[in-house]
């Protein structure tokens, strides 16, 4: 009798699954939104500023802006994702740069059908300009792009103005911490962060052209910069200004000894979107401090 009652209890919660998982299809098909995976930190946030931030389920680890995205369920780092998470969430569509890995996972994905979009890189501001155009297509949110575009002109032109009363260049480095390879890293001159430091008023020091290199005790006091920024993860992981300071290498630097080492949020750095021009000033008064 009892074992009776156990199966009929696991046939109504089977019917009960089932009848939400229909009803979530049918609203989904009524509406015509999507339920989106995303692990791109720069989709992410162009995502919630058209108004869509509805549609996402989940998003991998660097997607941090807006505070929104961090109620949202993790699917790991985008360079080291997890297959069983992003399946878990049922995504009608998974969003990307292509800057994803690793390859089996993708593959795993693609074999049992989760679908994919794949986004072009933006590294410059008409190309940030032409992704949220893109992404704007997806949701019917032309309006709300062509706002996001016109703040975005407007808060540039203001940068511009403000940069003009700094009559010296600092001479900036920027520690990140890479998560995939557990250990700090310098940012190289060839990418959107010095692109962000040059309409700051700032010059970036270090020697690497492209992406990013392992930061080292020779590498840092070489560049002697005035100015050390570090990503927000990476600083809170030592704690404090101070703690970086004393590191070998940065304590020889006009940066190290003058404590002039400041946290900032990665998502403020490393990539161009509706609030560059937003950031471009607040990198401004940080580095001219």
């Amino acid at each position: 009798m009892k074992i009776t009652r156990i199966l009929l209890l696991i046939t109504i919660l089977g019917m009960g699954i089932t009848a939400c998982t229909s009803t979530q299809k049918d609203q989904t098909q009524a509406t015509g939104t999507q339920r989106i995976v995303c692990v791109a930190k720069q989709l992410t946030e162009m995502i919630y500023a058209l108004g869509a931030g509805d549609q996402l389920v989940g998003v991998d680890l660097s997607s941090t802006y807006p505070a929104a995205a961090g109620q949202l369920p993790k699917v790991g780092y985008h360079r080291l994702l997890n297959a069983e998470g992003i399946i878990a969430l049922k995504p009608t569509v998974v969003y990307h740069d292509g800057n994803v890995a690793p390859e089996a996972v993708m593959q795993q994905l693609e074999k049992v059908g989760v679908p994919m979009k794949v986004f072009p890189d933006a590294h410059t501001i008409a190309e940030a300009k032409a992704l949220m155009d893109t992404l704007a297509a997806q949701f019917g949110a032309q309006k709300q792009a062509d706002s996001l575009k016109a703040k975005l002109d407007t808060d540039l032109a203001k940068a511009a103005q403000e940069v003009k009363q700094y009559k010296t260049t600092p001479r900036v480095a920027i520690i990140h911490f890479g998560r995939v390879i557990n250990n700090y890293l310098v940012i190289g001159k060839a990418g959107t962060a010095s692109y962000m430091l040059e309409l700051a008023g700032g010059k970036n020091v270090m020697d690497t052209l492209k992406g990013m290199k392992p930061l080292s005790p020779e590498i840092i006091s070489k560049a002697q910069p005035d100015i050390i920024l570090v990503t927000d993860f990476g600083y809170d992981r030592m704690g404090n200004a101070d703690k970086l300071a004393i590191l070998p290498g940065i304590a020889l630097t006009p940066a190290g000894k003058n404590k002039k080492i400041y946290r900032i949020e990665e998502h403020d750095l490393i990539y161009l979107g509706p609030r560059t021009g937003e950031n471009v000033q607040m990198l401004m008064k940080l580095i001219h401090q």
